[in-house]
């Protein structure tokens, strides 16, 4: 009796009602509050969104007709490479995988990073007029590198995020050889075409879509630290996710709430950085 008493699951420990509807009332409220105090229309959001993470230099950016996109061509390649690896992740049944793909890969991706980081640091100094550089920096080159390090960075992520909050995971890795990382690769470049063809429609969707994958990803690093920090029992169902994602919900308003301010304090516009 005893043994089959042992052998019984430990019950999980979920929140009380009260604290999923506090958190949930509290991720409202400051979500009305960024609401209430940004630009309006759904462009004015997106671009609000970009205003707290990125440089958002014209110069620097693609334009949808006479505008720039929300965020500059190299926050828009990293965040359209991360959807691009978690939307073949949902395609592919993956989304609860725990494993990272193999060493090979990972040496692979360490290259796109490393690109993107000599990239952005050739750019950067291109701001200087003195400096002639290694190479002249263009968005296109932007587009790519930030591609490439967003699906590096959303590949590796995705089992991590997974490892941190749920109690069983896939056994699965996330890519299993070179032909999963050649599919992800060939999204990337259809995602890639579809800006550079220069097509308003298209670079106002993937603008759209490049803002939404940052407020997901500061969603997920949030409900990841809730379970991290608070030692709280990992979830089992997707209900279980309820309560920590509207804490994730909270702070990446009161993420973006904060930067925006100090940025606009500083800066006294909504508008891009200005060079010189």
């Amino acid at each position: 009796m005893n043994a089959l008493e042992d052998t019984r699951p430990t019950p999980v420990l979920r929140p009380p009602r009260w604290r999923t509807l506090l958190m949930s009332l509290s991720a409202l409220i400051v979500a009305g509050l960024w609401l209430l105090g940004t630009p309006p229309g759904v462009m004015g959001k997106a671009t609000a969104i970009g205003y707290a993470i990125c440089h958002q230099i014209v110069s620097r950016s693609f334009l949808i007709e006479a505008d720039p996109m929300p965020l500059c061509a190299r926050c828009t390649g990293i965040y359209l490479g991360v959807a691009a690896a978690l939307i073949l992740a949902l395609v592919r049944g993956r989304v609860r995988v725990g494993k990272v793909p193999p060493l090979p890969i990972l040496l692979v991706f360490g290259v796109f990073v490393a690109f993107m980081g000599i990239d952005g640091v050739n750019s950067y100094f291109h701001l200087f007029p003195e400096f002639t550089g290694i190479y002249e920096p263009n968005n296109t080159l932007r587009l790519v590198s930030g591609m490439l390090c967003g699906i590096a960075v959303g590949t590796v992520l995705l089992p991590m995020f997974n490892r941190a909050v749920w109690a069983e995971v896939d056994s699965r890795r996330v890519l299993d050889g070179w032909a999963d990382l050649g599919a992800l690769l060939a999204i990337g470049a259809v995602l890639i075409g579809l800006i550079l063809a220069e097509r308003p429609l298209f670079r106002l969707i993937l603008g759209l879509v490049s803002v939404t994958c940052v407020f997901v990803m500061l969603c997920l690093i949030g409900c990841a630290l809730f379970f991290t920090l608070s030692r709280r029992v990992p979830a089992q169902r997707w209900r279980d996710l309820i309560s920590p994602l509207w804490l994730g919900v909270g702070v990446a308003f009161t993420q973006l709430g904060l930067i925006t301010l100090i940025r606009f304090a500083l800066t006294g516009s909504w508008g891009g950085l200005i060079i010189g």
